[in-house]
């Protein structure tokens, strides 16, 4: 899942000339255009970077697009997505970040079918460990940003997808958009930190109910009344309500909204680590049994899985 470098300094906007690169992560480039103040940034295929809109241009859009209209998280969609939000860290003039997929999906979750994932089943435990570590570095990468980070969900939300999802502060969903958990289906753990969030959102029973019934699609309006999403969208209109929530958040002192942030966040998540350590062992120990074979094999197939239990 993904490895990431921390974002450089980035330097002051004012001062910027027209069309002077700016915030170099990586393979990042970037571009800032004095008309607006607005910034635009690429990293790769797959996700792009606008700094510099709303009130005193202090709201930034990331945006993953495969180009697929699926939104699958290959691991180096994982890696992109986790530098995407390293590249914050030293921006003290962006106070909320909105997240967007495309308009059919915000994630299709881990990318079963791309090569370097499924280069998992060759990898020794110790290797296999090191790279089931990319999907929680991403969600720890972005629930930890100092900014508040706001979903617009279209399409659908599912596995990996509602994992990312679950580590914003805010989530926006089109009334018309489904989330899905189906790791268990697939023979898997749901991962990445993903309990304990879920657990604080939507409490235990319902967070088992989204887990274990893994084929059960949760519509907007039902992630709405268990406090999955704080807003339901009309369809195609997720991004503008997500943009009009971030335009009310960036309108407060930025200070005080990064500390209350700080505040709640290490309070309502104090015992996850404690909770989760064995997170990443439980799924690598689940991806070498019988039933997640059985499970992968099935979803690829398009069948009925038949689990064993072994």
């Amino acid at each position: 899942m993904g490895e990431g470098a921390s974002a450089a300094a980035a330097p002051s906007r004012r001062a910027a000339a027209p069309f002077s690169a700016i915030w170099p992560v990586g393979v990042f480039v970037g571009y800032r255009r004095q008309n607006g103040g607005q910034g635009r940034l690429k990293l790769a295929d797959f996700v792009g970077i606008e700094r510099g809109l709303g009130p005193e241009g202090r709201i930034a859009v990331v945006r993953f697009d495969r180009g697929d209209g699926i939104n699958a998280l290959s691991p180096e969609a994982l890696r992109q997505l986790t530098d995407a939000a390293r590249s914050f860290e030293d921006d003290a003039e962006t106070s909320v970040v909105v997240l967007a997929g495309n308009a059919k999906a915000f994630s299709a979750g881990f990318d079963l079918k791309d090569t370097e994932g499924r280069s998992r089943r060759t990898m020794d435990l110790g290797t296999l460990r090191r790279h089931l570590k990319l999907g929680p570095r991403l969600t720890r990468a972005w629930q930890e940003m100092e900014q508040i980070t706001i979903g617009a969900i279209e399409g659908f939300c599912i596995g990996g997808g509602v994992a990312l999802a679950v580590a914003l502060d805010f989530r926006v969903m089109a009334r018309d958009a489904h989330l899905r958990v189906p790791e268990i289906g697939l023979g898997m753990n749901m991962s990445w930190q993903s309990i304990p969030r879920m657990l604080h959102l939507i409490g235990p029973a319902r967070t088992k109910q989204a887990v274990i019934l893994a084929d059960q699609r949760i519509p907007a309006a039902e992630a709405h009344r268990w406090g999955l999403v704080e807003e339901v969208a009309e369809p195609g209109k997720a991004f503008d309500v997500a943009m009009a929530l971030a335009a009310k958040v960036a309108a407060q002192p930025p200070l005080s909204v990064a500390m209350t942030k700080l505040t709640v966040n290490r309070l309502a998540h104090a015992l996850d680590d404690l909770a989760s350590h064995m997170d990443v062992d439980q799924f690598a120990l689940a991806s070498l049994t019988d039933d997640h074979r059985e499970g992968v094999a099935a979803f690829i197939e398009r069948r009925k899985p038949r689990f064993t239990g072994r």
